[in-house]
Formats: C-alpha cells, sequence, structure tokens
C-alpha cells in the first residue's frame, strides 16, 4: 500500500477541518469541524501503523483513545452549546466572545451604580 494516498486524504480532512473551524460560526459546525481534524490525525495513525508494520500496533491503540476523547470532547462541547444557547439564545460564535450577561460594562471604582429599586419606590411615594 502506498502511503500517499492516506496521507493525501488525511491532509484535505485536515484543511477542511481547519476551514470550519476558522470561517463558521454556528458552534455546532465548529465542533464538527474538529471532528473531522480528529479523523484525520486517526486516518494518519492508522495508515502509518500499517506501513511501518508495527507488532504493537500502537498507531491502532492511539486511535482508539482518539475517538474516545473525540466522544467525550462531542458529549461535554454539545452539553455546553446547549446550556449558552439557552441562557443567550444563540450559538453564533462572534456574539459569545463576551462573558458578562448583557451589554453594560462592568462596574469599577468611581463608577456610578443605578439606584436600589425600593429607595426609587420610596421617593415616588413621599
Amino acid at each position: 500500500m502506498h502511503l500517499a494516498y492516506p496521507a493525501v486524504l488525511a491532509a484535505l480532512l485536515f484543511c477542511t477541518g481547519l476551514y470550519g473551524v476558522l470561517a463558521r460560526r454556528n458552534a455546532i459546525l465548529v465542533l464538527m469541524s474538529v471532528e473531522l481534524m480528529l479523523n484525520a490525525v486517526n486516518l494518519n495513525l492508522v495508515a502509518f501503523d500499517v506501513w511501518l508494520r508495527d507488532t504493537l500496533h500502537a498507531g491502532q491503540a492511539l486511535t482508539l483513545f482518539t475517538i474516545a476523547i473525540a466522544a467525550a470532547e462531542i458529549g461535554i462541547g454539545l452539553a455546553i452549546v446547549l446550556m449558552v444557547y439557552r441562557n443567550r439564545g444563540t450559538s453564533d460564535v462572534d456574539r459569545l466572545r463576551d462573558t458578562v450577561e448583557g451589554n453594560e460594562p462592568p462596574a469599577g471604582p468611581g463608577t456610578a451604580t443605578a439606584p436600589d429599586q425600593s429607595s426609587v419606590r420610596s421617593e415616588v411615594t413621599a
């Protein structure tokens, strides 16, 4: 078996995944692109394992670990995306850069804060 065929296919898969990570805005599509990149790594591991005729089959063993890591990554990633979507109403990666709720700047020393609602009500009734 020629090593060039799976290596070129793995390079194409990895480049497609890299493009998806860099260009996509939806968090689900970013996770799918990361999975493409991991599958390209798996293909390279198995191809080099067959090409080197390793008696321990270390490439295939590492592929099993990579598959387990990918499954855990998808499970945790989807849970995070679902919670962010429930809290913020969007899964757009560009809109999720701020960790502050809303658009108001954080209050620091020397900045005025809004008055408490109970004190405003007592002033209106007086």
